[in-house]
């Protein structure tokens, strides 16, 4: 339910905040920690050409790194929390500047490291990890560098790229800032009155019963992106500019190879999504017609495609949440049930209503050593609640993973991460439908669902269409403006709403100026598309009660950066160097607008 009135941060009772006290006591020892970062950095200087001297000195360094490493992301990952939550805050913005340019720094005075290893070569490296114990466990890392030889840099370039990284974030910061702390938005209009529209709002009153607050509120939300496209346009191209520049400097045919390589995942991988997006586009035709044929309208507009088709949504406070995903996770275990309910109820990992100056969106993060924490702002109702599903899924991954593996070990990549949060949905969802029976309740779980397909398996397949042209566009010298911009994507849109929905061009293909965050990580979205459908496969043969399906999930998620995304994903149980489970996803997709529609005749009748 949308608040008339959005609290200040400080108007926001401790309990529904997250626990920076957990990461660190207060600002004090905050402090203390940056400077014993800081002031360890000189020290890795002793290790730079040393690294051929054998196996002792390679164990050493990487502990120390490692170490250091983990312990400046915990500096910055304390004063993101506070930036996050109060982006106008200048005291945190400060905390945050000063943490990400130390933590640049760090990854620059590591950047060496690399070039000495691979100069060794992975026969020595293996030697070496037989003769010390304390390297047993690295044998996957040694592999990754060999993935990588061709496109590591002599110690100089690497050292440079590495001091790179803080300047080259400064365009994703300058449209964060604007997204965040900046834009001004024009309230919705309702006839009660108005509704204050933030960041944190605008998904709840897109889902209003009420056409006039969903047009008015979608609108303002565009326009106000509008106000700033050449600003913002600036910001995204100088972006996809930086990407395909650290492609070339690494010897990569192209950006999307530069992304994909890293984590040995085949060009075909993306491709395959992409085109089988395109060839099931029909299935997204028919739900919008379904859409609004149930609504009664001649014309569907965007701002329509969440509008509820029940005047009976349920009402569903955080803690009703947070018991319906308990029951939904129950088939992986009391476990993985009593670490989930005690993190969001009793641990604070979640930082849950909107606020003035939120950040926008919704995300899990941590390093090993903390709690995982999620932030969001939670609306009480069911697509809020959805939204706590898919954090929990990363948080619990990331809680499996920190309490299995080493510290090499405990980033994974998103490819993989996003099917943690989407599986968590998808049982969840399929608790609710087999647990009430009432057909406005079931209507109200099969649009969550669609509403979340539309996210992961509409919005962001078109974002990486839309992410490949304008990097190809880049890559051949052109250039990018606001309006060519907009144009584009428009297009891509217009292609999958059909003949179904009226496409407002300005407002519908100013959408890439409202992702601040995604488009800046050089082909970070598609893995949304892919992480939807490798957890909807893994989910269906966890209710079917598959043998070991279960057990091998876990397994998954305790694997974390151990293996290969495709690798994990296979001891999981499904293989996504195909486009079957693509395929399946939109199979269930398909099956969910049939069901939808067999009970919006039902209940005609």
């Amino acid at each position: 339910m949308a608040q008339a009135r959005i609290p200040q941060r400080g108007e926001i009772a401790p309990e529904y905040t997250w626990d920076t006290t957990s990461v660190f006591a207060g600002d004090t020892e905050w402090e203390a920690a940056l400077a014993r970062v800081a002031a360890a950095l000189p020290r890795l200087a002793r290790f730079q050409g040393q690294l051929k001297s054998g196996p002792a000195m390679l164990a050493e360094w990487l502990h120390t790194s490692e170490q250091l490493v983990n312990a400046a992301l915990r500096v910055y990952m304390y004063a993101n929390m506070l930036h996050d939550t109060d982006t106008a805050n200048q005291d945190a913005a400060a905390k945050y500047d000063r943490a990400s340019s130390l933590l640049n720094r760090v990854y620059a005075a590591c950047a060496f490291a690399e070039p000495e290893l691979l100069a060794i070569g992975g026969e020595q490296l293996r030697a070496w990890l037989a003769e010390d114990e304390r390297l047993a466990g690295y044998t996957h890392y040694i592999d990754q560098l060999e993935q990588r030889q061709a496109h590591v840099r002599s110690a100089e370039v690497e050292e440079l790229l590495g001091q790179v990284l803080d300047p080259f974030g400064s365009a994703k910061a300058i449209h964060g800032i604007l997204c965040d702390a900046d834009l001004r938005f024009q309230p919705a209009q309702s006839a009660n009155g108005t509704l204050e529209l933030a960041q944190g709002t605008i998904s709840a009153l897109l889902t209003s019963p009420e056409r006039e607050v969903r047009r008015s509120a979608w609108q303002s939300y565009a326009d106000a992106h509008l106000a700033l496209k050449h600003s913002m346009a600036g910001c995204l191209a100088t972006g996809v500019k930086q990407q395909v520049f650290l492609a070339r400097a690494r010897r990569y045919g192209s950006a999307l190879e530069a992304a994909l390589a890293r984590n040995v995942i085949p060009l075909d991988v993306f491709h395959n999504l992409i085109e089988t997006f395109r060839r099931n586009l029909p299935t997204w035709h028919r739900y919008w017609r379904v859409r609004r044929q149930a609504l009664g309208y001649d014309t569907l507009h965007v701002y329509d495609v969440k509008a509820p088709l029940t005047s009976t949504m349920p009402h569903v406070p955080y803690a009703q949440a947070v018991d319906w995903i308990c029951a939904g996770m129950r088939p992986l275990g009391d476990e993985y049930v009593r670490v989930l309910r005690r993190g969001a109820l009793e641990q604070r990992w979640v930082d849950i209503y909107p606020n003035q100056g939120k950040r926008m969106g919704a995300y899990s993060d941590g390093v090993s050593g903390t709690h995982p924490f999620i932030l969001m702002s939670y609306n009480d109702d069911i697509f809020s609640m959805s939204t706590l599903a898919h954090e929990l899924g990363h948080s619990l991954h990331s809680y499996y993973t920190w309490q299995t593996q080493p510290l090499v070990y405990t980033d994974y990549s998103i490819f993989v991460a996003e099917v943690a949060s989407n599986f968590n949905q998808a049982l969840v969802r399929a608790h609710l439908l087999e647990s009430n029976a009432d057909p406005d309740f079931q209507i109200s779980v099969i649009e969550e669902a669609m509403s979340n397909f539309h996210r992961y398996f509409f919005i962001m397949p078109t974002l990486a269409r839309f992410e490949l042209a304008i990097h190809a566009a880049v890559e051949r010298g052109e250039a990018l403006t606001a309006d060519g911009m907009i144009g584009l994507l428009a297009d891509l849109f217009a292609e999958g709403y059909g003949d179904e929905v009226q496409v407002d061009r300005e407002r519908v293909g100013i959408t890439w100026a409202q992702f601040s965050t995604h488009l800046y990580s050089n082909f970070y979205v598609y893995q949304y598309a892919t992480g939807i459908a490798a957890a909807h496969a893994l989910a269906e043969g966890v209710r079917a009660g598959t043998p070991r399906a279960a057990e091998r999930y876990l397994a998954f998620l305790r694997a974390g950066g151990s293996r290969y995304p495709l690798d994990a994903l296979q001891l999981a149980g499904v293989d996504m160097a195909t486009p079957a489970p693509v395929e399946t996803t939109f199979a269930i997709l398909a099956g969910y607008v049939d069901r939808l529609e067999q009970l919006l005749a039902q209940r005609a009748r």
